[in-house]
């Protein structure tokens, strides 16, 4: 079953979509601004973001914007009664996939739905590797030397960073911007990231293997064959 994450300020509306996906057989959920988008975009994993772009607070483009930074492959389809050719131009721009023009009739809203998740599906057949390390994007299974190495949503997010910047020092600033989505990083949250990242390594440095995750000291953490 996809689900589907709403950003949409407007309750009524919201719920209708959601209420219709539902009978659709998708799994629906919604949030009413950016922040709790976001909250819920790291938690859920939706397969499809359905983004308002007047939103309370920061808008949907901000969302967007972070969205397409932190290299999340789920296709976003904007609603928006932004109906100019430029609103619809920034928007594409900026990494959505589709816009459809507020009021619309809600079996468009479902053909598009289905047509950018056929699109994904067919898309997301991506995996990352690194040295014996397997990642399937789509499925979010992870591999090492042929054994299943069970991680959390947020390990994944963790070690899939890790991965698209192999070889190079990932700070603690970076980590936090990116996959936590804070922009102004606190000592609360650096301690997160440090218990997360021991975890990580728990599960995927595991003896005799070699260690491929490093410490690289006053600067950061690292994914690597080679000592940093």
């Amino acid at each position: 079953m996809a689900e589907i994450l709403i950003v949409e300020d407007e309750s009524k509306l919201a719920q209708a979509m959601a209420s219709g996906l539902r009978r659709e057989g998708y799994s629906a959920d919604v949030a009413p601004d950016a922040e709790s988008g976001l909250r819920l975009v790291g938690s859920l994993c939706p397969d499809l973001v359905i983004l308002d772009l007047m939103l309370p607070g920061a808008n949907g483009l901000s969302l967007l914007r972070v969205l397409r930074r932190s290299q999340r492959p789920m296709p976003v389809l904007i609603v928006s009664a932004r109906d100019r050719l430029d609103d619809r131009v920034a928007g594409l721009d900026l990494g959505a996939d589709d816009y459809l023009v507020k009021p619309f009739a809600f079996a468009e809203l479902v053909a598009r739905v289905r047509a950018l998740l056929r699109r994904g599906s067919a898309e997301s057949a991506v995996t990352l590797t690194v040295a014996d390390i397997t990642l399937d994007l789509h499925r979010r299974v992870v591999q090492r030397a042929g054994s299943l190495v069970e991680l959390t949503a947020r390990e994944f997010e963790l070690l899939e960073y890790l991965v698209r910047h192999r070889d190079l020092t990932v700070s603690r600033e970076m980590l936090a911007r990116d996959v936590w989505h804070v922009v102004n990083r606190a000592t609360p949250l650096d301690n997160v990231i440090e218990v997360h990242m021991a975890r990580l390594r728990r599960k995927v440095d595991v003896p005799p293997l070699p260690r491929l995750i490093h410490t690289v000291r006053g600067a950061g953490y690292c994914l690597s064959e080679r000592e940093p």
